[in-house]
């Protein structure tokens, strides 16, 4: 998850920023249907889902050194979730609800409704995915994983 958040940060919404408002809401209304599949759903539930499963069975068996980064991971990546729900999901649903671009009035009170709070979330949602991610490459180092 944390690089396709990051690919949002450095590529996807630097080049929206740069595009006229009625494109920009036009690509992300798009994307936001797009991004709704299985793959995506397994990446974005699954990375909790498997944290969680991970952090289980290691404190269960008394895997004492892996438990800290672990639940780090579990603790970052659902603060991401969190700021998923709480931000990214009802600016997104906000987006869609304004309808279809061609009816759209006022694009540019749209976009910035959307835009810089999004891209201020996603950017926090990149952080913490990463702060995950190295959790969990800590937690397989001191499981002797890249010895």
């Amino acid at each position: 998850m944390a690089g396709l958040f990051f690919a949002f940060d450095v590529a996807m919404m630097p080049a929206l920023n740069r595009s006229d408002d009625r494109t920009l809401i036009q690509v992300m209304q798009r994307v936001n249907v797009a991004i709704i599949n299985g793959w995506f759903l397994l990446g974005f539930l699954g990375a909790l889902l498997f944290t969680g499963l991970a952090l289980a069975l290691h404190v269960a068996s008394d895997g004492g050194d892996v438990v800290p980064p672990l639940a780090g991971a579990l603790g970052a990546y659902f603060l991401a979730l969190l700021v998923t729900a709480r931000v990214n999901i009802p600016l997104n649903n906000a987006l869609d609800q304004a309808g279809p671009i061609e009816h759209i009035a006022d694009p540019a009170a749209v976009r910035q409704a959307f835009e810089t709070h999004w891209v201020s979330a996603n950017r926090w949602r990149t952080l913490l995915c990463t702060v995950a991610l190295g959790c969990l490459a800590w937690a397989l180092v001191r499981n002797g994983g890249l010895a």
